[in-house]
């Protein structure tokens, strides 16, 4: 056997086993999944082939639609939220701005230590109606009689929700960006200093380009994260009043596990997966161009 083909055996006996797991956690499970989105199937018997009607069903339901709308705000604070609130943290904490750097990334960071269900619990009991937001609100209104009405509106009731998102998870953009910044040699700023360059300057033309790979990464977990986000949302309100805060994971869910449908949920999470991709693939051609314009 050539050297060239020992390389060839080392590295097949060194990845095989990765890919066969791979294959066994994520290939095999989502070609499964897509198979039986074609069905109607109860969990007993025989899945019955219906070819596209889950798909068709699914979007002519207005309470998917709407799922499905909650999911893309919840990808949007995620994207345009926490990712731009956590770098300029970063930046902040970086460039000394302020003192105290170890307990304010402490403090940031706290909240993904704590488990969703317990944060879910938490926020439910503030936004209840003998919470403490209700009692700040009258306070600050004057008005004993003052109740939180925005969990009544189909459109606005998804917006606490979003601001627990993004006091929850701003911490991890917060960590990786400043992880990262740190990386960048000092010596590279100081120049930029002695050329005069100003603190924006600095930002634009020496950070900037230097972190848009990881800016790119950072999207990547915030799609995903938005798109599979069910634990936080699940036990915050379950998806209500009415269907208001239900994203297209809560969906799945339901009509997988409690109406049994496990052919309409398996397309449910057909089109998560496909989402998921179609946004990621989007995004790797704008950053491609970006890193086009920088080089």
């Amino acid at each position: 056997m050539t050297h060239k083909n020992q390389k060839k055996v080392s590295y097949a006996v060194l990845v095989g086993p990765a890919v066969l797991i791979y294959a066994a956690l994520i290939i095999f499970p989502i070609l499964a999944c897509f198979l039986l989105s074609f069905t109607q199937w109860t969990g007993f018997g025989i899945p019955e082939f219906v070819g596209l009607q889950n798909y068709l069903t699914m979007f002519k339901d207005s309470i998917f639609l709407h799922g499905l709308r909650n999911n893309f705000l919840v990808v949007l604070i995620s994207i345009f939220g926490q990712i731009p609130i956590g770098f300029i943290l970063a930046y902040i904490l970086y460039r000394e701005m302020v003192k105290g750097k170890a307990f304010f990334t402490a403090m940031i960071f706290f909240p993904i230590t704590i488990s969703e269900v317990v944060v879910a619990l938490l926020w439910q009991q503030v936004f209840s109606p003998s919470g403490l937001y209700i009692a700040l609100m009258r306070v600050l209104k004057n008005d004993p009689r003052y109740v939180l009405r925005i969990f009544e509106s189909k459109t606005y009731a998804i917006v606490p929700i979003l601001f627990v998102i993004l006091w929850m998870y701003t911490g991890i953009y917060l960590i990786i960006f400043l992880a990262n910044l740190q990386k960048i040699n000092p010596a590279i700023i100081e120049a930029a200093i002695i050329d005069g360059a100003s603190e924006g300057q600095i930002l634009l033309r020496v950070i900037l380009p230097s972190m848009v790979n990881i800016v790119f990464t950072t999207i990547i977990f915030a799609i995903t994260g938005s798109l599979a986000g069910f634990s936080l949302i699940f036990a915050m309100t379950g998806g209500g009043p009415a269907h208001y805060t239900e994203v297209i994971a809560i969906y799945m869910y339901l009509n997988t596990f409690r109406y049994y449908k496990y052919g309409y949920g398996s397309s449910v999470s057909m089109v998560i997966v496909f989402l998921g991709v179609g946004l990621i693939s989007l995004l790797q051609i704008i950053f491609r161009k970006l890193e086009d314009k920088y080089e």
